[in-house]
């Protein structure tokens, strides 16, 4: 079973969305390092919704409608709030990497704060747990799986974005980059606060 999660596996990781935002908005702003934090901090978040989904914690956020607008806000208000900031720093003279950038964060509450991750939990990963299947090998080995892709996907993109990055940032063109990306962050933010249903 196995085997077939491995492209949604894939699809997953390569679907742009505000992991990917994000991811790009580090590297851009901090170079390679500062992506790297990112995409473990997505990692730590995906892990996190596994573990939560063998809890029953994320089936509970998806079958309640409270907990899940609640969840769905708060995932908005950090995105829009990330987003503005990418806005506000747009052709600011760069800064080295400080704590109160703390791009690991970041990447920590961007992916905790995502309502369809506990959807997807909860809606995929049962099916390719067999009934005598060990859910908590199985679940862990195809979280795994997402972030080994992750890694090498993000790390692509963080390497690309910092090599853009250098003489870059500073001109018009990359001004114009981070506000762009900035926009997404903030769109994003939007289109999750606005969604009717997560289960989409």
């Amino acid at each position: 079973m196995l085997w077939a999660f491995l492209p949604i596996a894939v699809l997953v990781t390569v679907t742009p969305g505000a992991a990917t935002a994000m991811v790009i908005r580090s590297a851009l702003r901090g170079g390679v390092r500062a992506g790297i934090h990112t995409i473990a901090g997505n990692s730590v978040g995906v892990v996190a919704w596994a573990l939560l989904s063998i809890a029953g914690i994320s089936a509970l956020v998806a079958a309640s409608e409270v907990a899940f607008a609640t969840l769905k806000v708060v995932g908005a208000v950090v995105l829009v709030y990330l987003g503005v900031q990418s806005l506000r720093r747009a052709g600011a003279r760069e800064e080295p990497l400080t704590r109160t950038q703390r791009p690991f964060r970041d990447g920590v509450v961007t992916s905790l704060a995502n309502p369809k991750l506990a959807v997807f939990f909860v809606a995929l990963f049962p099916q390719f747990v067999g009934k005598s299947g060990n859910v908590l090998a199985t679940t862990l080995l195809m979280a795994a799986l997402i972030v080994a892709f992750d890694w090498v996907w993000y790390g692509v993109l963080a390497i690309l974005a910092s090599r853009a990055k250098a003489g870059f940032m500073h001109s018009r063109g990359g001004r114009w980059m981070e506000r762009a990306t900035g926009a997404v962050l903030i769109g994003l933010g939007l289109r999750v606060a606005l969604s009717g249903d997560a289960r989409l």
